[in-house]
């Protein structure tokens, strides 16, 4: 996921600390010839009573106290240049510098499918992170890739616990059901999900049933009474061609009169951009009453999936977000994106055909899969 953003930080730290190391670092001069050390003749006096000259003591002891003296001196010498030396290891990324880099960063943000609007963010708020930030030539590839990943983890809206959710109106109110509205666009994989979210909150001790309110797709019906046979799980359908809001209320007054926790309410897969359908939606919603609405969409498809999300949730008010196809997504900007144009979290990730192929959200997973 996020082709090469890795490697750009890589790329992008070392080119930091070399620049940095042009500027800084001064060029090596010359050792000048080392001087030879004066030898320090010794003070002699003239011993009157002995008659010839000896070493003058007294002398010679204020010659060690200056000595002495002087040496502080050369130490505090070495201590400013050693602090220099530390300070010189230690840059600053300025305004102009991060434009230059972050032209690159924003294009591969694109290039992954980040749509416009989170780009600029990532962007403005790595600035902030970076921009003056005093650092060891050794902790900027660090500090870019730490600072990267709490922006995006802040970016993506944290998931809700759907089977908290369920429980507690079911502990309320055991007679009526929670249910949950199914929508997005033709080929999302929205009826494989569905039977996968059965089996998953099978497998959280909740009982479902499952309306089968696509009338239109042929053979749909009989695609979800298989999904059904398979988990054991009850599907309640019409003929093809019904009202699918009928569908959804028989559904939930089965739920209701078998003591049935959940009702899954799959629809038919419509364009975001078919006014007639999307109507259809909102009466299947005014007429079920979900608990929950949730939109299912590719994570292949990018930026298609961010407007179609956008769409289902100014018609009918959704909740949360399944993307399909994580498995093979080698990008993962729809995942950062979808979320935050939303603002709505992403609840689960299909990774595949098996029923147990639905991984709940996890924002650190997320972000450890990009190599941050």
């Amino acid at each position: 996921m996020f082709k090469f953003l890795k490697e750009k930080i890589v790329s992008w730290a070392k080119k930091i600390s070399k620049d940095k190391s042009q500027e800084t670092e001064p060029e090596e001069k010359p050792k000048k010839k080392e001087k030879k050390k004066k030898d320090i003749s010794v003070p002699m006096k003239f011993d009157v009573a002995k008659q010839k000259y000896e070493p003058d003591l007294d002398k010679l002891k204020e010659i060690e106290q200056d000595i002495a003296e002087k040496k502080p001196e050369k130490e505090e010498k070495e201590g400013f240049f050693s602090r220099l030396k530390s300070k010189i290891s230690k840059v600053k990324i300025t305004e102009k510098e991060f434009n230059s880099y972050s032209e690159d960063l924003q294009m591969l943000l694109l290039e992954n499918n980040v749509a416009l609007e989170v780009a600029e963010k990532i962007i403005a708020a790595l600035r902030e992170m970076i921009v003056g930030k005093e650092l060891l030539k050794k902790e900027i590839e660090q500090y870019i890739r730490d600072s990267l990943r709490d922006i995006l983890e802040e970016i993506l809206i944290e998931p809700f616990d759907i089977t908290a959710k369920i429980t507690g109106k079911i502990t309320e109110n055991p007679s009526n059901p929670y249910v949950i509205l199914f929508v997005g666009i033709n080929g999302t994989g929205k009826t494989t999900t569905i039977a996968k979210m059965a089996d998953y909150l099978k497998k959280k001790n909740l009982s479902c049933v499952i309306a089968a309110a696509d009338t239109f797709r042929a053979a749909s019906i009989e695609q979800l009474k298989k999904h059904g046979e398979a988990l054991g799980i009850p599907v309640i359908a019409h003929q093809y061609g019904a009202d699918p809001a009928s569908v959804g209320f028989d559904a939930i007054s089965y739920a209701k009169k078998n003591h049935i926790n959940v009702v899954l309410i799959d629809t038919a897969g419509r364009m975001h951009t078919a006014k007639n359908l999307m109507k259809e939606i909102e009466k299947i919603s005014r007429v079920c009453h979900p608990d929950l609405k949730l939109f299912i969409g590719e994570s292949i498809t990018g930026n298609d999936s961010i407007e179609q999300a956008k769409t289902f949730d100014s018609s009918i008010g959704i909740d949360g977000i399944i993307l399909t196809k994580a498995d093979v997504d080698e990008k993962g900007g729809a995942a950062l994106s979808v979320g935050f144009v939303t603002k709505k979290p992403i609840l689960f990730l299909g990774t595949g055909q098996s029923y147990s192929a639905l991984e709940p959200f996890d924002k650190r997973k997320f972000t450890e899969k990009l190599g941050l």
